[in-house]
């Protein structure tokens, strides 16, 4: 049996990034899908500390907080930087991303009609810090933090592909945030997750809006 568990809706939602590093870290998972009816009755939701999904289990360890759960596989997969200085500045880079999800989240589930349009108006404002990470570290050519792939790379990556689908073009005005985001979707694994039932079957987001 897999070492880890995943158990969600069927959505890419916050769950998508942590999938993205295992696929990529050629790990295996189970996946405990989660209904609405099943939520809806009330016994799992009372089970979960937060009274929220994602619930992430390695071994007897259950885990809740989707960004807990990416810094865990980090510190076990070693995705958390070469010393504590680029461990830093990733947690700097993850804060910053989980701002802009944060914005994202309540757009799609909120104010998508109404706030759209001026979302996308102010999306190259939200973007920018990002480039200028890139721009600090070896040119852009790298990762978003040091020489090697990090848990951060994963969730910035997940984000820029949502915001890719919700503003095609997004990223036209970047072209460093471009590069990456076509370097690391072409490495091998990550790249044949991409391309899989697991990934394309899946919405973003619960209520269809994208």
């Amino acid at each position: 049996m897999p070492p880890y568990t995943i158990v969600y809706f069927p959505v890419r939602g916050r769950c998508e990034y942590i999938r993205m590093l295992l696929a990529d870290q050629g790990q295996t998972w189970k996946e405990d899908v989660v209904t609405r009816d099943r939520w809806m009755q009330g016994d799992l939701k009372a089970s979960c500390l937060f009274g929220q999904l994602p619930k992430f289990t390695d071994g007897d360890v259950t885990l809740y907080q989707s960004n807990a759960i990416l810094r865990h596989l980090a510190r076990k997969h070693g995705l958390y930087g070469k010393n504590e200085m680029e461990a830093t500045l990733l947690d700097m880079a993850n804060d910053g991303v989980e701002d802009l999800r944060l914005k994202y989240v309540k757009l799609i589930y909120q104010n998508y009609e109404e706030g759209k349009e001026q979302y996308i108006k102010e999306l190259p404002t939200q973007l920018k810090p990002f480039e200028t990470l890139l721009s600090q570290n070896q040119g852009g050519k790298a990762f978003i933090v040091g020489d090697q792939i990090s848990f951060v790379d994963y969730n910035l990556l997940d984000l820029l592909l949502i915001h890719q689908v919700l503003a095609p073009g997004c990223l036209d005005a970047f072209p460093l945030l471009s590069a990456y985001v076509a370097r690391l979707t072409a490495r091998p694994k990550l790249k044949a997750f991409l391309a899989s039932p697991q990934h394309t079957d899946l919405p973003i987001n619960g209520n269809g809006k994208q």
